[in-house]
């Protein structure tokens, strides 16, 4: 084992990868893949910060703010307003019991990784994560007999950027925020994530982004201010 990791930190590591890499990331993905819009997807788990701050006061014993409360509120109306033109009401089943969980997922591993990970070495404890989900997700693929990829260089570029931007950068930096400061915090910024997408779709791939867009990014920004300030 690494040094500086024993078992314990190990188990506990496995049980935040389960929640975080195989529940989130796997059932966000899956459920794209089952003919989830993506619209639908961020703003489903988009819920995590409302969903995390509830519960980091009772798990945590962390302390809201007024306007930190204000902030979530306001939050996800931004999220909803940038995501609103793209929801398609016909979602089909597996999707949504995909999404809810990865919802689910998402949530329960950043309170675990605050209450339990906090002390366990990043890189290594990180490590573990990917192991335990790995070969909780190759198990699922060996048992669905959907393990075969056919192979393109779009593929590859997407492969390639989830491993070394997602999985590698941005799960790291999430881990080490969490870390460093709440819960809450923390999760606001999840916010972000669908209004940056939609001012990268319109440089990248030219999607316009309407009144109701740009008012939507406004007030999200707004919401995640209001909770991150001091």
């Amino acid at each position: 084992m690494p040094v500086g990791i024993g078992r314990q930190a190990v188990a506990r590591s496995g049980l935040i990868g389960f929640f975080l890499h195989a529940c989130y990331l796997g059932g966000v993905f899956y459920a794209i893949a089952q003919g989830l819009p993506a619209g639908v997807a961020a703003v489903v788990t988009s819920l995590q910060p409302v969903l995390v701050s509830v519960f980091a006061v009772k798990v945590l014993g962390e302390q809201l703010r007024r306007s930190q409360i204000v902030g979530l509120a306001t939050g996800l109306v931004g999220v909803v307003l940038v995501l609103g033109p793209s929801i398609n009401a016909q979602i089909p089943t597996p999707a949504l019991i995909a999404i809810l969980i990865a919802l689910m997922g998402s949530t329960t591993a950043t309170l675990l990784q605050k209450k339990l990970g906090s002390d366990i070495p990043l890189i290594s404890g990180t490590a573990y994560q990917y192991l335990f989900s790995g070969c909780v997700l190759g198990l699922i693929a060996l048992a669905t007999q959907e393990t075969s990829i056919t192979w393109s260089s779009r593929f590859t570029a997407a492969f390639i950027w989830l491993i070394v931007i997602l999985s590698v950068g941005a799960i790291l930096l999430l881990l080490w925020l969490l870390n460093t400061g709440s819960a809450a915090k923390v999760s606001s910024l999840f916010y972000l994530v669908p209004p940056a997408t939609a001012v990268e779709a319109f440089f990248l791939f030219g999607e316009k982004v309407n009144t109701q867009g740009f008012l939507g990014i406004g007030i999200t920004a707004l919401g995640v201010w209001l909770v991150m300030r001091s």
